[in-house]
């Protein structure tokens, strides 16, 4: 019998709204979605802890106190200068802070220390299961980079003295924008970037508060919680926290 025009119409629509309810919602959510660049903060690739080390060794009766209070005002001043338009680059913030720390703590802090201090953060080695890891993400085709408060001069040294070189295909410092995250310009430049859609992007944060600003930018969020720290109240929950092998998984999926 022959069909007429109206009715394969009705016929293909019905079809096409059959196929629609018989796929599940993740598959189609998923492939709108689907994971084509990472972005990490510096700190899920480069471990910070040998400064704050070398502060205890440095000053054993006040280490404790002296690296809470330095990390502490690390990142208000980084909010504060944001907050007040009086941007200075990360080196300058570290060394600010923990000027402020000693002076607080009567803590007689001799230049060649503050030298030696400061001098760390530009000769930080990975994680030990970051290469790994970049290598299963490159695997899959993915774009890797940095969307962090570090220096060009910061990300340059670190990766060298890494053995990263070569692995990242953005280095996104908040000294393009003059504002640090959680500041939305700061995470505007992985879009920017990248050039990909927001729901493209995953960002990989260190800190709870990065973890809470890169979500309530809209980016989905994996928080690498290395430090086994509690999550902010910030109405903006992480999509999954994990380590760098439940991350990896997480955005192959």
């Amino acid at each position: 019998m022959k069909t007429n025009r109206r009715e394969f119409l009705i016929h293909a629509s019905a079809a096409t709204a059959l196929a629609a309810v018989s796929t599940p919602l993740s598959a189609i959510q998923k492939s709108r979605n689907r994971c084509r660049a990472v972005a990490f903060d510096a700190f899920v690739i480069f471990d910070p802890r040998p400064p704050f080390a070398l502060a205890e060794s440095l000053f054993p009766d006040h280490g404790s106190e002296l690296n809470a209070l330095w990390k502490t005002r690390l990142f208000e001043y980084t909010w504060l200068r944001t907050l007040s338009g009086r941007y200075a680059d990360f080196p300058s913030v570290i060394a600010d802070a923990l000027i402020y720390a000693a002076k607080s703590l009567k803590i007689d802090l001799k230049p060649g220390q503050k030298k030696d201090l400061l001098d760390c953060f530009f000769h930080l080695k990975s994680w030990p299961d970051v290469l790994p890891a970049v290598r299963q993400l490159h695997g899959l085709g993915l774009k890797l980079g940095f969307l962090s408060n570090f220096s060009e001069a910061m990300f340059a040294a670190n990766l060298k003295s890494s053995g990263l070189d070569g692995c990242f295909d953005q280095l996104l410092s908040t000294d393009r924008v003059k504002a640090y995250k959680p500041d939305p310009r700061a995470y505007q430049m992985g879009i920017d970037a990248f050039r990909l859609k927001r729901t493209e992007i995953v960002f990989a944060a260190f800190g709870a508060w990065d973890a809470a600003g890169a979500k309530s930018f809209g980016y989905t969020t994996f928080w690498v919680n290395r430090a086994g720290a509690v999550e902010e109240e910030l109405g903006a929950p992480v999509d999954a926290t994990g380590e760098m092998s439940n991350f990896v998984d997480f955005v192959g999926a």
